[in-house]
């Protein structure tokens, strides 16, 4: 790209009625070593299992396909003629709308009849060249698929949901043919002003929560809105351990002096090294937010000092577990997974001694070598989250 920017993507839901399974699916990948983004929304028939099914196979094949590289007619008529057709309707029974971000900074949109995507440049409505595909197989004569390339700028934004936030509040009073897209426009327009640098997280909660109030509360249809979001990264830096050679205190904990972002230093003996170096004192808190982690303390400079190995094994399987519905704790680790989300880029630095207190073999035999979690933490952000991680060993 021109210039160095972050990509944030989300993609925040709420399930039709009582359901407890989307109709709507929404898969992201990062092919880290082609330096590209794929995003799919799909939206299956109708809600529940069935639909959900539906989305999955639609979504699945729209990203293997296009990581494959395949054209526009390809991708849609392998989906087209892998999904069964309504017999009554005659109507395929998923929808869809693939993003695609290359390593040049080129965005691509191809869209099956999902609600038109929204490209917002700061707060007004940018509005790339769409053409029109039309497809011949005997199967699918006459369908439609929209596309459009265009170069993303700083504070860009790519906004593209199902059709149950533009049909919210259908039948209503207020709404009577929908919510529709020229709200959902103005919508949006009006949030990024009210705060510029709103998240791609916030904004799409903004809009389902919006939708969901249109329908009362009660959702008429599983309703999806996803965001992608081009600016400035958000840093964290995680330093946990001291390093193998005690000769490079100074210079590790230097580097995190000057690192330009949030600061986590994960362990005892590490914080200590860290206020030694700083010449700062810490400060323990003696409030036990979750009985299986001590307490956090806190030193200037650094935004969270928190035990080592144990926390960030808790961390892993919190970012695991991690969904939009998912609740977050109050404990240590909790707090850590909180500023990871907040963050773009995350860089660990971590040193290779080994604490003697871990090698007792009476503790549970979860508890790994700290270079092991760290890789393991570092590739479901990677792989579910998108972040951009470091990792320094020394």
């Amino acid at each position: 790209m021109d210039e160095k920017f972050f990509i944030e993507v989300n993609c925040q839901q709420k399930c039709h009625g009582e359901a407890r399974v989307c109709g709507d699916v929404f898969i992201s990948r990062r092919i880290k070593e082609e330096g590209r983004i794929i995003v799919v929304l799909s939206d299956g028939m109708g809600h529940g299992i069935k639909a959900n099914m539906l989305g999955i196979l639609t979504a699945t094949l729209a990203v293997n396909f296009t990581q494959e590289h395949k054209s526009v007619q390809k991708i849609t008529e392998i989906i087209m003629k892998t999904l069964p057709v309504d017999s009554v309707k005659q109507m395929n029974y998923s929808t869809f709308t693939i993003v695609e971000i290359d390593v040049e900074g080129s965005v691509s949109i191809l869209e099956y009849e999902n609600p038109k995507t929204l490209i917002l440049r700061g707060a007004h409505l940018h509005e790339p060249e769409w053409n029109c595909v039309v497809l011949d197989g005997e199967k699918y004569i006459g369908k439609e698929v929209l596309t459009t390339t265009f170069r993303p700028q700083k504070e860009d934004r790519i906004v593209f949901c199902s059709d149950g936030v533009t049909q919210s509040g259908l039948g209503s009073d207020r709404f009577p043919i929908g919510w529709g897209l020229d709200n959902l426009k103005k919508f949006v327009e009006e949030s990024i002003r009210e705060e510029q640098d709103i998240s791609a997280v916030k904004l799409g909660t903004k809009v389902i929560n919006k939708a969901n109030q249109n329908d009362s509360f009660h959702p008429i249809d599983d309703i999806s809105c996803g965001v992608i979001y081009f600016r400035d990264p958000r840093k964290l830096m995680i330093f946990s351990g001291p390093p193998q050679d005690p000769g490079q205190d100074t210079m590790f904990t230097g580097l995190l002096k000057q690192f330009e972002g949030k600061k986590i230093v994960c362990g005892a003996t590490t914080g200590d090294m860290v206020a030694r170096e700083w010449d700062e004192e810490i400060i323990d808190s003696k409030v036990m937010l979750d009985p299986e982690l001590p307490p956090v303390s806190h030193m200037n400079g650094v935004d969270l000092i928190t035990e080592g190995i144990l926390t960030l094994s808790k961390v892993s399987e919190l970012l695991k577990k991690y969904n939009n519905n998912y609740q977050l704790g109050r404990g240590p680790a909790d707090e850590i997974v909180r500023y990871i989300l907040d963050s773009d880029e995350i860089h660990f630095l971590v040193g290779t001694n080994i604490n003697v207190a871990h090698q007792d073999p009476t503790l549970p035999v979860e508890l790994e070598l700290r270079r092991t979690v760290v890789h393991r933490i570092a590739r479901t952000l990677e792989e579910k989250f998108l972040k951009e991680v470091t990792m320094k060993f020394f």
